[in-house]
């Protein structure tokens, strides 16, 4: 399994041995304890891999290089290093954040030498693995006067907190050029409507079905008053999650004088969202009126002019 590992810099008081806070307590996630130490560095191993362990629903493993890891400069130390070990199991595009904090016990104080570093570790699928190249000296670490290396026995601990978090991200893609549509619908017999609501025939425009939607005597605070007028996706020819943000103008056309009655936004089109337009476009008695122009020989024309001006989907990583 390739990684790419990402280090603290190892001046980082944080993660300094000389600066770490003891505590009597175990880690809470896993404890390697490692026997006759000093013959992983005469039998020449770059690397000892602890048994898998379980933290935030993901598995993990400890590594250590008891002679420092030469590829990360840690040459003269002992290098720790935490690893997700089966991220094949994890959704595709997988991301884990998590809190990582390491420890080293103390023979002498009985007690954990701990890092304490709140910082969120990111592992994907280009870094699996995430440690300290300069963990601790070699020559602290030997000198049994310090505790850590007592008859040739240490203690390693690792603390993994996984990061749970239900932030979606949403990668909005701008169409260069976004073309005008507009459609037409001529609605007759006004006065003999008597329902509601009505909705043009759907029509085709760009890449997805609409239809205009009229409520002839006004919907909410429109209802009694005045024409209502909206723009409606039909939301079956809409990716699931995704949303349209465009610019629309809706009108009722003036067709004597060409004083049209319009309302006009930029709003997105979803799912949950999939009709937008004025609920007072036009009041009931100017509409109504046959020197306005609005209705002429018991017909009006409702018109939608709009753009697509870009797509918002989810973003196709997944945070863990």
């Amino acid at each position: 399994m390739s990684s790419s590992l990402m280090d603290m810099p190892p001046d980082n008081p944080v993660l300094s041995i000389r600066h770490m806070r003891g505590r009597k307590s175990p880690p809470s996630q896993y404890s390697f304890e490692v026997k006759s130490f000093s013959l992983l560095a005469k039998a020449s191993i770059e690397k000892v891999t602890s048994e898998e362990f379980e933290a935030g629903d993901c598995k993990w493993s400890l590594s250590i290089y008891p002679t420092g890891n030469k590829r990360r400069a840690g040459e003269g130390h002992v290098s720790i290093y935490l690893a997700l070990t089966d991220p094949s199991s994890l959704p595709l595009d997988w991301e884990v954040n998590a809190i990582v904090n390491f420890s080293l016990y103390n023979f002498h104080e009985d007690e954990y030498v701990t890092t304490q570093d709140a910082s969120t570790r990111r592992f994907h699928v280009l870094k699996t693995e995430w440690g300290i190249a300069k963990f601790i000296d070699l020559h602290t670490f030997y000198d049994s006067s310090n505790g850590y290396l007592i008859e040739d026995t240490c203690v390693f601990g690792a603390e993994v907190f996984v990061v749970k978090t239900t932030n979606k991200g949403d990668c909005l893609s701008m169409i260069k050029e976004p073309a005008t549509l507009s459609h037409s619908w001529k609605f007759n017999n006004y006065s003999l409507a008597n329902l509601d609501k009505y909705e043009s025939p759907p029509f085709l425009a760009g890449d997805y079905k609409w239809k205009i939607r009229v409520y002839p005597n006004g919907t909410l605070e429109g209802k009694g008053n005045s024409i209502s007028m909206f723009l409606a996706l039909d939301t079956s020819t809409l990716p699931p999650n995704a949303k349209l943000l465009m610019d629309y103008t809706v009108r009722a056309k003036d067709q004597i004088g060409g004083h049209h009655a319009e309302a006009k936004a930029c709003c997105k089109f979803s799912h949950s969202s999939a009709a937008w337009g004025s609920r007072q476009l036009v009041a009931l008695a100017k509409f109504k009126d046959p020197s306005s122009g609005f209705l002429v020989g018991d017909s009006c024309i409702l018109e939608a002019e709009f753009r697509v001006l870009g797509l918002i989907n989810p973003l196709t990583g997944i945070i863990i």
